[in-house]
């Protein structure tokens, strides 16, 4: 049976994707900073901005399943602010969360990953991975990042068959984006019902939300047989947010 680790699973896409895993036969780690009684696979409590954390995490997905086949970086969160603006110790946190765990996951997990051929290592960017947008500074930086991350890894792991992809959403109806309306309707000069239509929707061609589970089906595949050719790569699935 094969085992992953997922990231940011106690919610939204991370627990869609722990879900269709568990689904599909996988033992997962769920990793959090919050677990609840809910969670799909074997849960693991761990604030992934302490670097040791990301350790424990990956030792504790060898410990139990015996293996390590695939890890799912997911864990996020957003800030909403101008630069000049932008608290410090915020952008410290989202670059530790967003681009410094899935590198310690992956620094900690190759000797795993690599064991067999055909490990996989999957980061959930974003459509701010491949542009950006005001106000999202540290966001759009860290998932900028990623996809720099993403590619060394493939490049890297090309000889034990690892594949390393980033998957780049547009906005998928999750917590973190429902957080966002507050703060978008106050540096936009917006009241809050218009932020959704106008602010966050704005730049999809198609006006909808992705829904997580559209983002879990994605992942399955790439982690999949049909995944093996997809490696060092963005896979966009934004609703046409970057055709333009």
């Amino acid at each position: 049976m094969r085992a992953a680790l997922v990231t940011g699973a106690g919610s939204g896409i991370g627990r869609a994707i722990a879900g269709r895993l568990v689904t599909d036969g996988w033992q997962v780690l769920s990793v959090d900073l919050r677990l609840t009684s809910d969670m799909p696979g074997e849960p693991f409590e761990a604030d992934l901005i302490d670097r040791a954390a990301n350790r424990h995490a990956v030792e504790a997905a060898v410990e139990r399943f015996g293996r390590l086949d695939a890890v799912v970086a997911c864990a996020g969160f957003q800030h909403v602010s101008p630069v000049a603006d932008f608290p410090e110790d915020v952008w410290e946190r989202l670059l530790a969360l967003m681009l410094t765990s899935p590198f310690l996951l992956a620094k900690y997990a190759w000797p795993a990953l690599t064991a067999n051929p055909g490990g996989r290592f999957v980061a959930l960017g974003s459509a701010h991975s491949l542009v950006a947008s005001p106000y999202k500074a540290g966001y759009v930086a860290a998932k900028h990042g990623l996809t720099g991350l993403v590619k060394t890894l493939a490049l890297e792991g090309a000889g034990a068959q690892l594949s390393a992809t980033t998957v780049c959403p547009g906005f998928v109806r999750t917590p973190l984006v429902e957080a966002q309306i507050a703060a978008q309707a106050k540096a936009h000069g917006l009241p809050p019902e218009r932020v959704l239509e106008d602010v966050i929707l704005a730049p999809h061609v198609i006006k909808r939300l992705i829904e997580p589970e559209e983002v879990a089906d994605v992942v399955a595949f790439l982690l999949g047989p049909g995944g093996a050719t997809f490696t060092g790569t963005a896979v966009s699935m934004d609703l046409g947010w970057t055709a333009r």
